[in-house]
């Protein structure tokens, strides 16, 4: 990081609630390893879904790769074909845990955008 972090507990709460400020850093990065992939915008996104999923994400980081699916075309259908897809693989528990991340990374979105009101 270029700047000098001025409250780490502060920048570490934005960053579990998912504030857009704090999560431009990692907006950047995803551009950069997208750009980096050769995949098109939905099947990069789709492989980020199921990362995520197998990783047991927290929900801000649902709610960042959310949006950026969106804004690539993701429908809805695509984030739960994809769970159900890898559900064999990395079980039901982590499933069923994503599913909680995704609802609990739009109540985090509804809540942002209350704020900004």
């Amino acid at each position: 990081m270029s700047k000098k972090i001025v409250n780490p507990q502060e920048s570490l709460q934005g960053l579990a609630e998912g504030d857009p400020t704090i999560l431009n850093v990692l907006q950047r990065m995803i551009e950069g390893t997208f750009e980096e992939s050769g995949l098109d915008p939905k099947t990069f996104m789709l492989v980020r879904i199921a990362a995520l999923a197998t990783l047991d994400a927290a929900p801000a980081s649902w709610l960042m790769n959310i949006e950026a699916g969106g804004e690539a075309g993701l429908a809805p259908e695509s984030i739960l074909g994809t769970l159900i897809a890898i559900a064999p693989v990395i079980g039901t528990a982590r499933i069923v845990s994503a599913a909680g991340s995704i609802v609990r990374a739009f109540e985090l979105a509804q809540e942002l955008a209350e704020d900004n009101k």
